[in-house]
């Protein structure tokens, strides 16, 4: 019943999505819905919600790019990281590789963090479970050769940048920087 009666939650909600750089857009908030149906005597709660669920169509109709490459331990993990980061609100960027490696790249892991990305949290997945999931428009291939897909009406562009692992971190800084650019020269196109 109080007049702040919302503040606390929203606050934490806002502290949250900074956290995983997110933002935070509002919230649908109703007094006096305690019980299973109580929101359904709010008309103006189903108005709010339609409203805010067409708002949100954008998201939906986000441009879908993979970036493929052979173990998707290290040069397809930055690029989809570099694009989730960029223009995740406008792409839908996943990695896959065409044989897995068993972790991500440390050094890539340690450059990554440097530029203020944290990818510790990644693990190389198998492309052909990411094509279960969703249909690209668009493959960027980094190193895959041969053994990269051909799907009938997706665009596939190479990107031919050399595979740094198991280089010193310094090859490892530059391969990220040209990843870094020609990831932001991609969303100028899109």
């Amino acid at each position: 019943k109080g007049k702040t009666l919302f503040e606390g939650m929203t606050l934490t909600a806002r502290y949250f999505f900074d956290a995983v750089g997110a933002r935070f857009y509002g919230s649908l908030t109703y007094r006096q819905v305690e019980n299973i149906g109580d929101i359904e005597s709010r008309p103006e709660a189903k108005r709010d919600i339609r409203n805010e669920v067409e708002g949100l169509s954008p998201m939906f109709s986000r441009k879908k790019i993979l970036f493929l490459s052979s173990e998707n331990a290290c040069r397809s993990q930055m690029a989809c990281a570099f694009m989730q980061y960029y223009a995740g609100d406008r792409v839908e960027a996943e990695s896959a590789g065409i044989t897995p490696a068993a972790h991500i790249d440390p050094l890539m892991e340690k450059a990554m963090a440097e530029s203020g990305l944290d990818v510790a949290f990644r693990t190389p997945r198998l492309m052909e479970e990411a094509l279960s999931e969703t249909r690209p428009e668009m493959i960027i291939t980094l190193g895959c050769e041969s053994d990269c897909p051909n799907l009938a009406g997706v665009v596939v562009r190479d990107w031919d940048i050399p595979n740094p692992t198991g280089k010193p971190i310094q090859e490892m800084r530059t391969i990220r920087d040209e990843i870094e650019q020609r990831v932001k020269g991609l969303i100028s196109e899109l």
